[in-house]
């Protein structure tokens, strides 16, 4: 039986995102709502933060994994980015 799959959205418009495991992608959305929880990051602390969460458990790159879903949660207003530099993530 084939896994389950999403297709994830990309915040700039004309970009076309991953299509990616559904298990995976709600493991790390949970991950990455669940960090944002407690405040702000920097891409690079949002990242750390995501691979401590779901080192040991996870199977895959949760580098890759997370960036493609944190793009997701942009374009679907979960998260956005500061104009900052560098920008921070924070929880809509």
């Amino acid at each position: 039986m084939k896994e389950p799959t999403t297709q994830t959205l990309h915040p700039d418009a004309g970009k076309t995102n991953k299509v990616i495991s559904l298990e995976k992608y709600e493991t790390i959305k949970a991950a990455i709502l669940e960090v944002l929880k407690d405040g702000d990051l920097s891409h690079t602390q949002l990242m750390e933060a995501l691979y401590q969460r779901v080192n040991g458990h996870f199977t895959g790159n949760a580098h890759w994994y997370g960036e493609t879903v944190k793009l997701d949660l942009e374009a679907r207003g979960l998260i956005q980015r500061s104009k900052s530099k560098p920008p921070v993530y924070s929880r809509v």
